[in-house]
């Protein structure tokens, strides 16, 4: 077991590097072309292939930053692809069971995570924090998903916010676990919150410079929440 684990643990390493230079590559270059679908592809799959390797080591030597990883590495990535083959879901088309799997299991784990972390809190461990505001964070992105897929979401071109919005995001999270096992300096909650603070600013970014792109349809709207 300690071989398989050994085995994991590599694979998780090499896929986090992967991700970590893709994603920063797919972040700083033009958007659109052939070479920003490869280059999101090899993110899409490292980080889809983090989040497995960390299911695996988080069971086989319980590990619940590591579990945190796995999910919202797989529910970021994963709809943050699914949602471009979701553009005509105001012309009637219906999510995929995949998309309602992902956004139910960010729901439940969400919850998880905001209450494990009101629990540490009661109990003067203030690192709760971050799990409130990781699980806060799912929860405002699966209520996006299901003001989508209940016809709610009345936002042109919405599958570019919310690629925009999940991509960006899976970055901010394979920062944060790069940060947070090669901390020495930062205190460990600062660690687990200045990757979202400074991911967020690259969000509101992107959303400014293809504002144009994003204007609200004249009906009434639900607005899309952001990181924050």
């Amino acid at each position: 077991m300690a071989t398989l684990y050994n085995l994991f643990l590599f694979g998780h390493i090499v896929a986090g590097t992967l991700a970590l230079l893709s994603g920063t590559v797919s972040l700083i270059r033009r958007k659109g072309d052939k070479k920003h679908r490869l280059i999101g592809n090899i993110f899409l799959y490292s980080m889809l292939l983090v989040g497995a390797s960390a299911f695996f080591m988080a069971i086989t030597k319980p590990n619940y930053f590591l579990f945190m990883v796995g999910i919202f590495s797989t529910y970021l990535v994963g709809t943050g692809t699914r949602i471009l083959y979701l553009k005509q879901i105001p012309q009637g088309q219906k999510p995929l069971w995949l998309d309602w799997l992902l956004s139910l299991a960010m729901l439940v784990f969400g919850l998880a995570f905001i209450f494990s972390g009101l629990r540490n809190i009661i109990n003067t461990n203030y690192f709760g924090i971050a799990y409130v505001v990781f699980g806060s964070i799912g929860l405002a992105l699966v209520a996006q998903d299901f003001a989508l897929y209940f016809g709610k979401l009345k936002l042109k071109n919405y599958w570019l916010y919310m690629h925009i919005t999940r991509m960006v995001a899976g970055n901010i999270a394979a920062f944060t676990a790069f940060l947070v096992v090669n901390n020495t300096i930062l205190p460990a909650l600062v660690a687990w919150l200045v990757p979202t603070v400074i991911g967020s600013a690259v969000i509101a970014y992107y959303q400014t410079k293809y504002k144009p792109k994003l204007n609200k349809l004249p009906l009434p709207t639900i607005s899309p929440v952001a990181l924050a």
